[in-house]
């Protein structure tokens, strides 16, 4: 008979131990480098971009009234021009970076 998980990992443990074998190292013994601040920053970017892709479709499935509606709700609000640069700037960063970072890489 075949042993189980239980087992392998007990021996696996066993055999690490006695041989003084260092774990896999963490994350904290990194050095940040601008490499690797990018690609996270691209990971995250992309999961902001599939994020906001999927709210807004779902918005648009469920939401009654339809987009020219709530485009005039938010003008009515009369925003700052620092506001609307703002959220303008939180809206394109994540697509342009991404995008540029894309092309960067396949570069």
């Amino acid at each position: 008979m075949g042993s189980t998980a239980r087992e392998e990992m007990s021996r696996f443990w066993e055999k690490n131990t006695k041989s003084n074998r260092p774990l896999s190292p963490h994350v904290t013994i990194y050095k940040w480098s601008l490499p690797m601040a990018m690609s996270i920053t691209h990971r995250g970017t992309g999961v902001a971009l599939s994020l906001g892709v999927s709210l807004f479709g779902l918005a648009a499935l469920l939401l009654p009234e339809s987009f020219p509606y709530y485009l005039a709700q938010v003008r009515a609000l009369s925003l700052g021009p620092a506001l609307l640069c703002s959220a303008k700037f939180l809206l394109v960063f994540p697509l342009s970076y991404h995008t540029w970072n894309g092309i960067r890489h396949l570069v």
